[in-house]
């Protein structure tokens, strides 16, 4: 029978997973507005935030040293998003920091490359097609949250 010591319970024993279903529900949103309107609003993209401190309050045994390097791989894209004249966008490297804090250095990394991974493969369909050129571009976010929920399923965090 469901009760509330029952709810309770199961909240306690599941609650990195639900902070994991929480930011993917985050990302998705994030996704579809980037593909709607190709840029990311920064207060939606800040409240990511409020879901990272979730997720460190989740109880997930991660060093405090790994979610900053995740975090530093963020400011690292940061960077090349002021030298690129935001070629990659700030939202996007905003969303790698905020990501980097939640999984921590190695899930980022293992992250990064199945969205690049992702990416690029899309970028040869599209070249294929003829419907790509020097000048064309796309939203990356899509391919981050494909790589997060990708990653979630298969229990990479």
């Amino acid at each position: 029978m469901f009760t509330i010591e029952n709810a309770a319970e199961a909240f306690i024993n599941n609650k990195w997973v639900l902070c994991q279903i929480i930011f993917a529900v985050y990302m998705v949103i994030l996704a579809v507005m980037d593909i709607k309107w190709k840029q990311l609003p920064l207060k939606l993209l800040l409240s990511g935030g409020f879901i990272v401190a979730a997720g460190i309050l989740c109880g997930r045994e991660i060093p405090a040293v790994i979610l900053a390097a995740g975090g530093a791989v963020g400011v690292f894209f940061l960077i090349i998003s002021r030298i690129s004249g935001e070629a990659f966008g700030y939202g996007d490297s905003i969303l790698i920091l905020i990501m980097g804090i939640f999984v921590g250095f190695w899930d980022i990394l293992y992250l990064l490359m199945a969205a690049f991974s992702m990416a690029a493969v899309f970028s040869v369909f599209l070249m294929i097609r003829r419907r790509f050129n020097r000048k064309s571009s796309f939203p990356f976010v899509p391919f981050l949250a494909a790589a997060y929920i990708g990653g979630m399923f298969i229990g990479g965090y």
